[in-house]
């Protein structure tokens, strides 16, 4: 299966150092990226790609970003995955869960477009009540 790959799980082992804490956790993370990569399921949008480069204030950072991730491309975002993203928006408001405009997209992608979404995010599993999504937040982050 195809994996759409939230920004939290990009941004942390892309832009953040390991520390004593997470080093551990970052590596099995690397691991999993890693072997998503090496057998072609990864898959971005451009909104993910935005999130991800936004902030970085070093140019020379910026640009080595720019470059790691540009061997993904972006999965088309249809006029029906925005239907799909407002639709979601209303069912889990009407169940008491908020979250971004962009959280909802990833979900209508992922839902239209039949893909798995990596996130250290829980925000995803509150949508997940909801939604039918196929959310999967390693085990070990929780550790």
């Amino acid at each position: 299966m195809n994996v759409l790959v939230d920004t939290s799980v990009w941004s942390l082992l892309l832009r953040h150092k390991p520390t004593t804490d997470n080093a551990l956790q970052i590596q099995k993370l690397k691991t999993i990226v890693t072997e998503l990569i090496h057998t072609q399921q990864i898959r971005l949008m451009g909104s993910l790609r935005q999130e991800l480069l936004s902030g970085v204030v070093h140019q020379a950072q910026f640009d080595k970003l720019v470059v790691a991730v540009s061997a993904f491309q972006d999965e088309v975002i249809t006029y029906d995955d925005y239907i799909c993203a407002a639709q979601n928006f209303n069912q889990c408001r009407a169940q008491g869960i908020q979250g971004s405009h962009v959280d909802f997209l990833i979900c209508a992608v992922a839902m239209n477009h039949h893909l798995r979404i990596l996130t250290t995010d829980k925000d995803f599993m509150y949508y997940q009540k909801v939604l039918p999504l196929d959310v999967w937040i390693p085990n070990f982050l929780d550790s």
